[in-house]
């Protein structure tokens, strides 16, 4: 670029030091972002700002993104960008900002852990030699087969849980209102609790867990027992009430292929939501195709 207009770059960087008192490590971030897009505009034979439009930004951030750039650094040198460009504006050296409109790639948002069948099954199969463990297992039953959130099954009280129908109700977030189905496992794990559960009540209480005080179970006690049964069990991931929750909508989905069934079970109001678990079901079945299909993961010899 002409020298000229590498000048404003440091002026703006000096403005940026003594007059807005950034700190040294922002400013850093700074003349490196606006020094690599300079250089762009030198491959481009570009020599002034006024010349940059909104085309050229985008090939910029489109170039770095291919380049192996996350999402927040795009994000970052898109704002250096911006930045300057209102800078240029406010000395009335342009009219308006050529990457005020251009968007950064968005983040890859990270998909929810989740357990296979084998690894639900090992989890849930615990000793139920104790009476913690008989309502542990009742806990991570349940959990399982109604994909509760940690808040409704802390919430759960005795006169929301049906066994005779096989339904539970909850209320979840927004104070919506669902009722769900309980397996029949969970069903025969809870009755097995239930028997004992008077054996802790030592206070008139309503919630269908108790701890051995006879208080409705809190979330931190449950995300440490759900814990403790993952070591015995041998899990090599660490386990928490949501990758439960995750795990059964994304078996649910496998099986069914439901998305609408999935999103009322979980109670999402928003389908795009729910719309997650369409990603983890498409993992799932390149795994099959991979392993099943012939000529999917074959080496091609000569």
């Amino acid at each position: 670029m002409h020298t000229t207009a590498r000048k404003l770059v440091d002026d703006f960087l000096h403005k940026l030091r003594y007059e807005r008192h950034l700190s040294g490590h922002t400013l850093s971030n700074y003349a490196r972002d606006l020094q690599r897009f300079a250089q762009f505009l030198d491959s481009l034979s570009i020599e002034s700002w006024d010349k940059v439009d909104e085309t050229c930004i985008r090939q910029f951030i489109a170039q770095r993104h291919r380049q192996g750039i996350n999402a927040h650094s795009n994000q970052r040198e898109l704002s250096a960008l911006r930045s300057f460009f209102n800078y240029l504006i406010s000395e009335d050296l342009l009219g308006y900002n050529p990457a005020q409109s251009v968007q950064a790639p968005k983040a890859k948002k990270a998909l929810p852990k989740t357990l296979d069948v084998d690894q639900m099954q090992q989890l849930v199969e615990i000793k139920t030699d104790t009476p913690l463990a008989i309502r542990d297992k009742a806990i991570l039953e349940l959990f399982y087969s109604s994909g509760l959130r940690l808040s409704e099954l802390v919430s759960l009280d005795m006169a929301k849980l049906d066994l005779a129908q096989a339904l539970v109700t909850v209320k979840g977030k927004g104070n919506k209102t669902r009722t769900i189905p309980i397996g029949s496992k969970a069903a025969s794990a809870l009755r097995d609790w239930l028997r004992i559960r008077g054996d802790y009540l030592k206070e008139d209480s309503d919630a269908v867990f108790l701890s051995e005080r006879g208080t409705r179970l809190s979330p931190r006690s449950i995300q440490q027992r759900l814990r403790h049964w993952a070591q015995v069990q041998g899990m090599a991931s660490h386990v928490h009430p949501h990758m439960l929750r995750h795990s059964f909508a994304s078996h649910i989905l496998e099986s069914s292929g439901d998305l609408r069934a999935v999103q009322e079970l979980l109670g999402h109001s928003d389908i795009n939501t729910t719309q997650i678990y369409t990603h983890l079901d498409f993992q799932h079945l390149a795994k099959v195709y991979d392993m099943a299909h012939p000529r999917a993961n074959k080496k091609v010899t000569k």
